[in-house]
């Protein structure tokens, strides 16, 4: 709790679960609840108390090349602000690129604490999973007093455990997962804690049957392994080791069961049409990629899509507007929001920060390696967070908007590559942060 109230962006993350149906509201039609208050009560808070404690800095310091990506994300913000002008539900759009603006504003603070009084960078992360955590008991217990709230039932599937408004069980359990995977490998806390925390949140990703997410996950365990084999000899070995028994118990398993049952059981049943079109995804994203051709700037932020995409698409299938809402893809859904201006921002920031994270991740740097520990361990474990959100927001908008928690996630993890990097600087220059 000390840990939060000293760096309450992490709070951000907690969301707070919305205990609201499925069906949703539609903001662009004025309709608001006493959740969307709550939503944005907190986030209001968490900026009020990070606009105090900047105007209250007798001078603001961050890294050249940390200020080169946060103007980048605060341009991307006054990109969708400008777009309030066209979109088509002026006041819904302004409102969320308000709340993006003050999201940075706590990102950026956060930022510029940790440059002169640097955390424990190995907390920061026990502590994002400790709070998604909690998400994951929350949705639990929404499950057992109300199961509509956070379940679907598919007739012959079974369960999708989705969390839905309460969390978003597809981004919470693989990151779960992933922390705990890079907890036991680099032995940063106890070895039996950690596998864990890592099946609760494996068990948590496969009950959602979500395959974006339950690929994702399998490419950042792969990634976090390469990383690791890449420690020693030992660890390399035992890597091929794992995979060359992995690759004959799949064999194994798909010789008893059979490929085509396996391969049914992972695509739920669907057509083959529907695989290529990606579930229907596709044509949306082509709707998008059409306006934007001759309409560069954009929908308008958030809004402007579901607007337009219920005008000019008649589905004919009863589907509400809430079901439409989005592109069902990030780098779309920012494409749609401000045009391709603000997708080549946004491009350019994930660039710069995977880049970043990279050359810190990858080398000791001087003078002191041993110091470095700790925040090296923060960026790389950050990265392979930051990766499973680029490759799962290839099929959700999730990360792309204020109000849900996989958006404060995504920031929250990027302020954690930013700050530990500020820091991993000034030790570099054999500087004091506080010079």
């Amino acid at each position: 709790m000390r840990f939060l109230m000293r760096y309450p962006v992490f709070l951000l993350a907690f969301g707070p679960p919305i205990f609201r149906s499925t069906k949703g509201i539609d903001i662009t039609q004025g309709q608001v609840d006493v959740w969307s208050f709550l939503q944005a009560g907190l986030l209001g808070a968490v900026a009020l108390r990070a606009i105090g404690r900047l105007a209250a800095a007798k001078s603001i310091l961050i890294p050249p090349k940390i200020q080169s990506i946060l103007k980048y994300v605060f341009f991307l913000g006054l990109l969708f602000l400008a777009s309030v002008i066209y979109s088509p539900s002026r006041l819904a759009t302004a409102a969320y690129s308000f709340l993006y603006l003050l999201t940075i504003i706590c990102v950026a603070e956060f930022i510029v604490d940790v440059y002169r009084n640097p955390p424990d960078w190995v907390q920061c992360l026990f502590c994002l999973r400790f709070i998604l955590f909690l998400l994951l008991v929350v949705v639990c217990l929404a499950l057992a007093v109300n199961p509509e709230l956070v379940m679907v039932v598919l007739p012959g599937e079974g369960i999708r455990l989705l969390g839905n408004a309460v969390a978003p069980m597809p981004v919470i359990s693989p990151l779960i997962a992933i922390i705990s995977a890079y907890s036991f490998l680099y032995s940063l806390e106890s070895r039996f804690l950690a596998s864990l925390f890592f099946l609760i949140g494996l068990a948590g990703t496969l009950l959602t049957q979500v395959r974006g997410s339950e690929i994702a996950l399998f490419v950042c365990l792969l990634f976090l392994a390469t990383l690791w084999a890449k420690t020693g000899k030992r660890a390399a070995y035992l890597l091929i080791s794992g995979l060359m028994a992995s690759i004959l118990f799949s064999v194994a398993v798909a010789a008893v069961v059979g490929p085509k049952r396996i391969l049914d059981r992972f695509n739920r049943g669907e057509s083959a049409e529907g695989i290529a079109s990606a579930s229907g995804r596709t044509e949306i994203w082509a709707f998008v990629i059409r306006y934007c051709a001759t309409h560069p700037w954009g929908m308008g932020y958030v809004d402007g899509f579901r607007v337009l995409f219920k005008e000019h698409f008649l589905l004919g299938s009863g589907v509400i507007v809430e079901r439409i809402g989005t592109a069902h893809n990030t780098f779309v859904d920012v494409l749609a929001g401000a045009g391709w201006l603000a997708l080549a921002v946004y491009l350019i920031i994930i660039a710069k920060t995977v880049k970043l994270a990279w050359r810190f991740a990858s080398r000791q740097t001087p003078p002191s390696p041993a110091m470095d520990s700790a925040p090296r361990h923060a960026i790389r474990c950050a990265l392979v967070l930051l990766i499973f959100c680029l490759a799962y927001g290839m099929s959700t908008t999730e990360f792309s908007a204020p109000l849900r928690a996989g958006f404060y996630i995504l920031y929250i993890i990027i302020a954690i590559i930013l700050g530990a990097a500020a820091e991993m600087i000034a030790r570099a220059r054999n500087l004091s942060p506080s010079q």
